[in-house]
C-alpha cells in the first residue's frame, strides 16, 4: 500500500528576508512562526559557539513551528517531506539540529526519535544534515 503523497510546503517568507541580509534574530521577531527563521537562528547559534542548550531551544521552537506548518499544509503525521523541495528545508534543518543538539545534551531518546523522523521524512536530508 502506498503512503501519502510527499508534502511540499509553500515558500517561507523568511527566505527572502534572510537572503536580503536580515539577521536571523530580526527575522524571528518579524516572522515568529517561520521554521526557516528558527532553523537559521539555531545554526547561527551553533556556528557562533553557543552552548548546546541554546541550540536545542532554538531548534525545538523551529521543530514545533514546523509541525504547525506541515499540518496546515495537509501533512498527517507521516510521509515524505523531500529535501529537494527548497521550502521544506526549514523544517528539515530544524529537525536535524534538534536531533544533534538532543544528542549533545544527553537526550538519547530524542536523538533517536528525531534522527529516525528525519530519515523517514527525507533520506537526502538525513545524509546532508547528519551524514550517512
Amino acid at each position: 500500500m502506498a503512503g501519502p503523497p510527499p508534502t511540499h510546503l509553500p515558500v517561507d517568507p523568511a527566505a527572502e528576508l534572510l537572503a536580503a541580509g536580515e539577521t536571523p534574530t530580526a527575522v524571528v521577531r518579524r516572522l515568529p512562526a517561520s521554521p526557516l527563521a528558527w532553523a537559521t537562528l539555531a545554526e547561527e547559534a551553533r556556528d557562533g559557539g553557543a552552548d548546546d542548550v541554546t541550540v536545542y531551544a532554538y531548534a525545538r521552537v523551529g521543530y514545533h513551528r514546523s509541525l504547525d506548518t506541515l499540518r496546515r499544509n495537509g501533512w498527517k503525521g507521516h510521509g515524505a517531506v523531500p529535501w529537494e523541495h527548497e521550502p521544506n528545508r526549514g523544517f528539515l534543518r530544524a529537525l536535524g539540529l534538534l536531533a544533534v543538539a538532543a544528542r549533545a545534551i544527553g537526550e538519547t531518546d530524542e536523538w533517536e526519535r528525531c534522527s529516525s523522523f528525519l530519515r523517514d521524512s527525507s533520506p537526502t536530508a538525513y545524509d546532508e544534515l547528519l551524514g550517512s
